[in-house]
């Protein structure tokens, strides 16, 4: 009965190994295509847009922290 156990846990893994190396090659191809390096560089300036928003918020807090801070040390 073990053996059985330990039979079937060996054909989930070589399953899910199968079934993982499938997917990385559809990925891989859909990446290489037209189509894909048209997904990849749209995401990468979408993320590079979003650096960009994301340090003029942290500048416009630190400016304002700043403004703060002379308020205080004038009163």
């Amino acid at each position: 009965m073990y053996v059985k156990r330990y039979s079937m846990s060996n054909k989930k893994f070589l399953g899910g190994l199968i079934l993982g190396a499938a997917a990385g090659a559809a990925i891989a191809l859909f990446l290489s295509s037209d189509k894909g390096k048209k997904l990849m560089a749209d995401a990468k300036h979408q993320w590079a847009d979003l650096g960009d928003e994301l340090d003029q918020f942290i500048h416009e807090r630190l400016v304002k922290l700043d403004e703060m801070e002379a308020k205080i040390s004038e009163a």
